[in-house]
């Protein structure tokens, strides 16, 4: 295996606000080619942890990156500008993102139509901005590229903040609009149900409705905005389960065993499948 870390910066001028903080980077885990077949091109998955665009879960990193590598996919972990910065940095950095991998595609044998992007909690909201918004210029004109350049071809999500509306993460909101919070079209701009439509890929989603910090309503309310558009959405809804799960499993629980919830942890066996017939 290959790893190695890329710098995005994305300037004031094409955010149209001022910079605060350092700028994301992406971690990458390339899977060594395999002698009976050199040149095969493998599915790349980007992962954008959650933490309510207020810090990055560990836990929703690198663990998730190993489990895409053992699916013979190549990862990617996106450590993205979280508050005091603001909407657009994360979402242009996470198309920058995108357009990285595929203009490397012969480089690092990624094929560039299956390049996925996986988010969790607040990652959720970012990945499915992106599925949103990759064919918008307010997103991919001041970064020079073009639609097809940023576009992903589908979308992990887990117990994503999607809705601005009574459902909402309010942190989350906060976090991504800063000192624009109470702008009730910017709000509603970044109210997820309200943006995807026919244009958006395909979407593999999970959530459990005891989750405690993001109603399991947002799940709902995107699968239903998805299927009246005619997109192809796989949904999971676990009946128990705290907010933050990740895999699930005892890797990623503290002593207390919170997050330890067997009967979730298959949503990764079940990603595996949708990504293989993706």
């Amino acid at each position: 295996m290959k790893q190695f870390t890329e710098q995005i910066n994305i300037t004031n001028k094409q955010a149209g606000k001022e910079k605060l903080t350092a700028g994301a980077s992406l971690s990458a885990y390339l899977l060594a080619p395999v002698s009976v077949a050199p040149d095969r091109m493998r599915p790349a998955v980007i992962i954008c942890p959650g933490g309510g665009y207020e810090h990055l879960s560990d836990r929703e990193s690198e663990p998730i990156a190993m489990q895409f590598l053992s699916m013979g996919c190549h990862a990617f972990v996106l450590r993205y500008s979280i508050a005091p910065d603001s909407f657009p940095y994360p979402q242009m950095e996470l198309a920058c993102a995108v357009s990285m991998v595929r203009s490397h595609a012969e480089e690092w044998l990624v094929d560039p139509d299956k390049i996925i992007v996986c988010g969790f909690s607040a990652g959720g909201h970012l990945a499915c901005s992106l599925g949103a918004f990759w064919n918008q210029e307010f997103l991919y004109g001041p970064l020079a590229l073009t639609p097809e350049n940023i576009k992903p071809d589908g979308m992990i999500l887990a117990y994503p903040v999607i809705t601005s509306g009574p459902y909402c993460h309010k942190g989350s909101f906060l976090n991504l609009l800063g000192s624009d919070a109470d702008d009730e079209t910017l709000r509603r701009l970044v109210s997820l149900e309200h943006q995807v439509g026919s244009h958006t890929p395909p979407v593999f989603l999970w959530h459990t409705s005891t989750d405690d910090a993001v109603p399991v309503k947002n799940s709902y309310l995107l699968a239903d905005a998805l299927t009246e558009h005619g997109v192809s959405v796989e949904m999971h809804i676990y009946p128990t389960g705290c907010h933050g799960l990740s895999l699930a499993n005892s890797e990623v629980s503290g002593d207390d065993g919170r997050c330890i919830v067997p009967q979730c942890q298959n949503w990764i066996s079940l990603a595996k499948t949708w990504l293989e017939h993706l």
